[in-house]
């Protein structure tokens, strides 16, 4: 397994992978917001390879001294694997080592926020129906133990 920055001929891949996802952690309209994401709002993102093969992706994106983790997916089949956490980890570490970042934050949804809390987020608030109808946003914060 190799996690490495992603290219924009990772695109087609991604997207699968994403696909992969809807709609059960993904509403079908996230598909799109996706592909404006990779062409316009990428920062550092992030693809994992296991044998030649995409098999997750995920991003950081940086707003004043806040990290957002942003659009992490691991293919459907490969759910529980471990590689979403060791992902996740890479990129708690990345941000760990620029001394400006106070909080790392996760935007995500009520179908994958446990995957966040048994990482050491918290949630913060919630707001119903925000990424699409039945997609609420949960906004949780990184709590290093």
């Amino acid at each position: 397994m190799t996690i490495r920055p992603y290219q924009a001929n990772d695109l087609s891949e991604v997207l699968n992978l994403l696909s992969s996802n809807i709609p059960t952690y993904f509403a079908p309209e996230e598909y799109e917001d996706l592909k404006t994401y990779l062409a316009h709002e990428i920062e550092d993102y992030y693809v994992v390879e296991q044998d030649n093969h995409i098999v997750a992706a995920g991003g950081i994106n940086y707003k004043e001294q806040d990290a957002y983790i942003s659009w992490d997916f691991v293919d459907a089949h490969m759910h529980g694997s471990g590689i979403g956490k060791q992902l996740l980890q890479y990129r708690l570490d990345r941000i760990k080592t620029q001394g400006k970042v106070k909080r790392i934050i996760v935007r995500t949804s009520q179908f994958a926020y446990g995957f966040y809390e048994k990482n050491g987020f918290v949630i913060k608030e919630q707001h119903k129906d925000y990424w699409a109808p039945g997609f609420d946003m949960i906004f949780m914060v990184y709590q290093e133990n």
